[in-house]
């Protein structure tokens, strides 16, 4: 029997492959930066996209059993069974909440900008979330050194960006802290700043904090979408949110607005 060769005969005129070095991305140059920030660009599009579109389906059956749910309850005697209606309505509300926030962080609405006097809006923000603070021993105070000139923004959606933070911020501590919202300025800025007595942010959590779908749970941060829509809604108003540890302790979340319009 003839023996097999163990190459194939080369083929004249067969064109060889062109080796070419490639050039990775250097960070003198800034590419690996500019992939990176791509990268999670279009990582962000598609996670928005899945969200808005899993969320209007999810909503509708949602909608249905809290609806159905209610329904019964107003109809129901039985103290057992009114008690497991009550919870599988307040749980579906709940549902229904987390996906409306994953919605909006998806699709926001189209910002209505008019002139926003940012301490009131802390002033109030604050009396709203006190209750909840000073029942878990949480001392909640606000403070300004900034301008009385209002800010361009959507007053709705930062009072919702705001209330993010500072219920980020009674979770984080638990029980028995304290909270200082503070306003300040900074060259063509306007700062709100949450100061917080918890636990603080680990590096290991810090670069995930505002993603929609990272959980920190176990530092009390990250919990569902709030921060994530914080991010959102600060960043669609042209500014930005910033997240630091003391060394002290704690933590600073900081929602950078722009004063120009």
């Amino acid at each position: 029997m003839a023996s097999i060769p163990s190459r194939r005969p080369e083929i004249p005129g067969a064109r060889r492959p062109v080796r070419r070095r490639c050039r990775l991305p250097s960070p003198a140059d800034g590419s690996a930066e500019r992939f990176r920030e791509a990268l999670e660009r279009a990582k962000l599009d598609a996670m928005k996209e899945l969200a808005y579109g899993a969320g209007h389906e999810i909503n509708n059956p949602l909608a249905n059993i809290a609806a159905r749910a209610q329904s019964m309850l107003k109809r129901e005697t039985d103290a057992e069974k009114r008690r497991w209606l009550e919870v599988i309505h307040r749980q579906a509300m709940r549902a229904h909440e987390m996906i409306a926030d994953l919605m909006l962080f998806a699709r926001p609405p189209a910002m209505e900008r008019a002139p926003v006097d940012v301490w009131a809006l802390v002033q109030q923000s604050a009396d709203e979330h006190r209750a909840e603070a000073e029942k878990a021993g949480i001392v909640l105070r606000t403070s300004t050194s900034a301008d009385e000139d209002p800010v361009w923004a959507d007053a709705t959606q930062l009072a919702v960006a705001l209330g993010a933070v500072i219920r980020n911020a009674i979770e984080a501590i638990g029980e028995n802290g304290a909270i200082e919202v503070c306003v300040r300025d900074a060259p063509g800025w306007r700062v709100i700043e949450v100061h917080d007595s918890g636990p603080g942010i680990s590096e290991a959590v810090r670069p995930h904090l505002f993603d929609p779908f990272f959980s920190g749970r176990e530092a009390g941060r990250g919990l569902g979408f709030g921060l994530s829509k914080c991010w959102r809604i600060v960043t669609d108003l042209g500014g930005r949110v910033e997240a630091a540890s003391p060394p002290g302790g704690g933590a600073v979340l900081s929602l950078w607005l722009p004063i120009d319009r």
